[in-house]
């Protein structure tokens, strides 16, 4: 059996889907010695060189140059996502193709398996404001309805998948996420040191590390931050991590105007992007870890974080619950009054923040990129089976 994977984010890295997409072609090479696998990797006139793993000979990379270079990447995506693939899966005898993203061809070259992390553009509409956004959602959720089976990184997305694609029960596999074994508690306070300085860091701080758009909800954590005494700000800066993506657009509101306007100037470093080795340090010294997010497919911040030991404070709401489990202290992401009461009550009380500590290390544990391949596997050989 021949299976293609469309392997477009390996060109993007730092994404969550890029991450997923590499770690599970590792996972995938390590379970499986029989099946051969063919990466199909668009070219675009921007393209970054990608970060590919070191995959046994079983996997082929076919690069392929798109005919749209002069019309720029969204129409670069398009062509390859409906025309591109299709052609290259018939050139080379793929038998079953696997979108490893939330974009399926309207003509299915193959058996096709999608991997749908969540259904955001369809539950929340400020995330398809602009007509282009609209058609495209419109679009890849036609299609995606065609294919043969889904899989998805949590039951709280599977159960949008089925409310809004209205999709059946059979045809959705919950395969969860994983993270890098990189991410693990660092006690090498010397390296600890050496990456608080790189950022400007102090020796007490509570982290935000994630992205920037409106549904992170940086906004009420920073207000959260300022309901503190100054006795607690004083002691603990905050830190608010990751990188600044196209500011000025709405979707994308840049925090540091915010931060001056709480008069919060001395208190938040906002680092810019971290560095991928930097991370571990980061949740391993942090006295606490927040991420309020409204929406999530999953969480992957929330795993690191607990991977590394970090005691984590985060949202009641969406896929948030089922990723940390009893491992995090949960709150309301829309009351600014409940995120303030839980850093305070957390930061005063060592034995609690303690015990979340321990009992992360543990979550951590049950997600495995190993599960992740072998529970992927089984949908590829039921596919094909079928």
């Amino acid at each position: 059996m021949r299976i293609g994977v469309n392997a477009l984010f390996l060109q993007r890295p730092a994404t969550g889907m890029g991450q997923h997409l590499f770690h599970l072609l590792e996972g995938l090479d390590d379970h499986d010695s029989d099946i051969d696998y063919v990466l199909l990797s668009p070219r675009f006139r921007h393209s970054s060189t990608g970060r590919f793993p070191a995959l046994s000979a079983r996997f082929e990379n076919i690069e392929v140059v798109t005919p749209l270079r002069r019309f720029g990447e969204r129409l670069e995506s398009l062509w390859w996502e409906q025309v591109g693939i299709v052609q290259t899966c018939h050139r080379e005898g793929i038998d079953l193709l696997h979108c490893p993203y939330f974009a399926a061809p309207y003509f299915l070259p193959a058996k096709t398996v999608v991997t749908v992390h969540d259904v955001i553009p369809l539950v929340m509409p400020e995330y398809r404001m602009r007509p282009q956004s609209r058609m495209y959602t419109s679009l890849v959720a036609f299609t995606v309805r065609r294919v043969n089976a889904i899989i998805t990184v949590s039951e709280y997305s599977k159960r949008d998948i089925m409310r809004t694609l209205r999709i059946p029960d059979e045809r959705i596999h919950v395969i969860g996420n994983a993270v890098d074994a990189s991410y693990r508690p660092i006690t090498d306070t010397r390296l600890i040191d050496s990456v608080r300085d790189r950022y400007g860091i102090g020796p007490k701080y509570i982290l935000y590390f994630g992205g920037f758009d409106v549904r992170k909800n940086v906004d009420r954590l920073l207000q959260a931050y300022a309901a503190l005494p100054r006795s607690v700000q004083d002691e603990y800066q905050l830190v608010i991590a990751g990188r600044l993506h196209l500011l000025g657009h709405p979707l994308y509101p840049d925090p540091r105007p915010r931060v001056r306007e709480l008069g919060l100037d001395d208190r938040v470093v906002v680092t810019g992007q971290i560095r991928e080795q930097d991370k571990a340090p980061l949740y391993s010294a942090a006295a606490l870890y927040l991420f309020p997010s409204l929406y999530e497919g999953f969480g992957i911040p929330v795993l690191e974080a607990m991977a590394c030991g970090a005691a984590v404070v985060t949202s009641n709401l969406s896929a948030l619950p089922e990723v940390a489990g009893d491992a995090a202290h949960l709150v309301d992401p829309y009351s600014v009054e409940a995120i303030t009461a839980a850093i305070a009550e957390l930061l005063e009380n060592d034995e609690l923040r303690n015990s979340l500590r321990e009992r992360a290390l543990l979550r951590a544990r049950d997600f495995s990129w190993q599960r992740v391949a072998q529970q992927t596997l089984e949908v590829y050989k039921k596919l094909a089976a079928d």
